[in-house]
């Protein structure tokens, strides 16, 4: 992991360097715009042109297709921030996550915020060629549109923050706001359809590479074995041997082991129950990692582990191996053996291996349970028949991906400087049949998602304090 974040940060400082010299040498083509530097060129400008004409029989019924999918996506987002807002208003600060509510696509972004449980390594690599997809597409599908729709192309070109690009289609402002509502909404929408479409393209060739380059080889687990008890019934014993963090409890007969801190807690402030490890031979012998391997046999499904330590007796002897991995990758990181002997539970072999969701609040939560988790079952270990090129190619496509999705979900959100500002707006124009009314509602949309925006962000920051 180390040696690649090296190589990928030479590749940041060759890439910026790429671009300095290109704008330098390109620059009566550049225009500084805020922060931003635009490099404004015909490039591509004919081939939208003669794209639009030879699709047109596709792309006129396309549109409605396009305008559904807009409407989609923006109530889909409306859902997701109201979802997280909800979140963030009724559940314990104790339980909202370190990271932002709000947090920006940036290179190296989950290990900034402390993401990399959810999210494998954003390398500045992945970043800039899914960008390149994204931006290329989405700004692609609205040229389409515009000429598809006889309005005129002004220019095409590249937007830079720093090494950071993007891709914009320029068209004449005032030819575009004067066109009827139907294609202006078809042009608003359609860069993001072009995102959901790469999202599926890619999603498939993410699939087919995966099915056909991994191989599951081992079953992760998470947490020990647990059990809620009332912490009045607990009597306390002694600190654990194995970990000076537990203690030992004992409750109608069963031992267990409680957090030193979860039991102090609880009992300084009247909680009644908490949640203790079983005493299992997991536990015991602290074992970490995915599991491989039983006495010889491996183990590389859910059912396959249950039925390995079914087949054994409570008291039987094993030998288990397991490997840790790199975090955020697939690649092993370190290999452990354990020579454990099963306890008991209901009459057959207990080892006390335990599978707890990941599961975070607002909208991270929902993309990890929702996304991340159908790609790949985050409970599963596999290898790649490629080793680390198999990995590399897995989270490119798969930054493809999630990047596609969650720009055409944020871009149709009804804020003022996204396509999905002007979108509300003109509909709402056409069900009122008021501008007026449209512009109202614009701007009442604007600031307050602005407004929810910055208290989410507030909340946030109270955890710290």
């Amino acid at each position: 992991m180390v040696g690649f974040i090296v190589y990928d940060l030479i590749f940041l400082a060759l890439f910026t360097l790429f671009v300095i010299i290109f704008l330098y040498t390109r620059k009566h083509n550049l225009q500084r715009q805020g922060i931003l530097y635009l490099y404004r060129t015909q490039l591509g400008v004919r081939f939208i042109d003669k794209f639009a004409k030879r699709f047109k029989n596709i792309l006129k019924p396309l549109q409605y297709v396009i305008l559904v999918s807009g409407y989609s996506l923006m109530v889909g987002i409306l859902w997701l921030l109201g979802r997280t807002v909800y979140l963030y208003l009724t559940t314990p600060i104790a339980n909202v996550i370190r990271a932002p509510p709000i947090a920006p696509l940036i290179p190296y972004f989950p290990k900034i915020f402390g993401l990399e449980s959810f999210f494998p390594p954003l390398y500045f690599a992945y970043f800039i060629i899914a960008l390149a997809v994204v931006a290329i597409s989405h700004e692609f599908a609205h040229g389409v549109y515009f000429r598809f729709h006889k309005l005129r192309i002004v220019s095409t070109g590249f937007a830079f923050l720093g090494p950071i690009l993007g891709a914009f289609v320029e068209q004449d402002e005032k030819e575009f706001e004067k066109a009827k509502k139907f294609p202006q909404l078809v042009i608003l929408a359609a860069g993001t359809f072009a995102n959901v479409l790469m999202t599926l393209i890619f999603g498939i060739i993410l699939w087919l590479f995966f099915v056909n380059s991994f191989v599951a080889s081992g079953i992760m687990f998470n947490t020990y074995a647990i059990s809620e008890v009332g912490v009045n019934e607990l009597n306390v014993l002694e600190l654990a041997d194995f970990d000076e963090n537990l203690i030992e409890v004992e409750l109608n007969g069963y031992k267990y082991f409680a957090g030193a801190e979860s039991l102090n807690n609880a009992k300084e402030n009247g909680i009644d129950k908490i949640f203790v490890y079983d005493d299992s031979p997991a536990l015991r012998n602290q074992i970490k990692g995915a599991i491989t391997e039983i006495n010889g046999e491996k183990i590389d499904s859910y059912e396959k582990l249950a039925n390995v330590i079914d087949s054994y007796n409570p008291g039987d002897e094993v030998n288990i191996k397991t490997v840790t991995l790199e975090p955020g990758r697939g690649t092993i990181d370190e290999s452990f053996e354990y020579d454990i002997e099963f306890s008991e539970r209901d009459g057959k072999a207990f080892l006390g291996v335990g599978f707890s969701p990941l599961n975070t609040n607002g909208f991270i939560g929902w993309f990890y349970e929702n996304v991340i988790a159908k790609i790949k079952n985050p409970f599963v270990y596999y290898e790649s028949d490629l080793g680390d090129l198999g990995w590399f190619i897995y989270y490119l496509l798969w930054w493809i991906v999630v990047i596609d999705i969650l720009v055409a979900l944020f871009n149709m959100l009804p804020l003022g400087i996204l396509d999905g500002g002007r979108y509300f707006y003109l509909t709402i124009w056409s069900l009122t049949g008021s501008e007026k009314i449209g512009k109202k509602a614009f701007k009442f949309a604007t600031w307050a998602i602005l407004g929810v925006v910055i208290l989410l962000m507030l909340r946030w920051v109270l955890i710290f304090f």
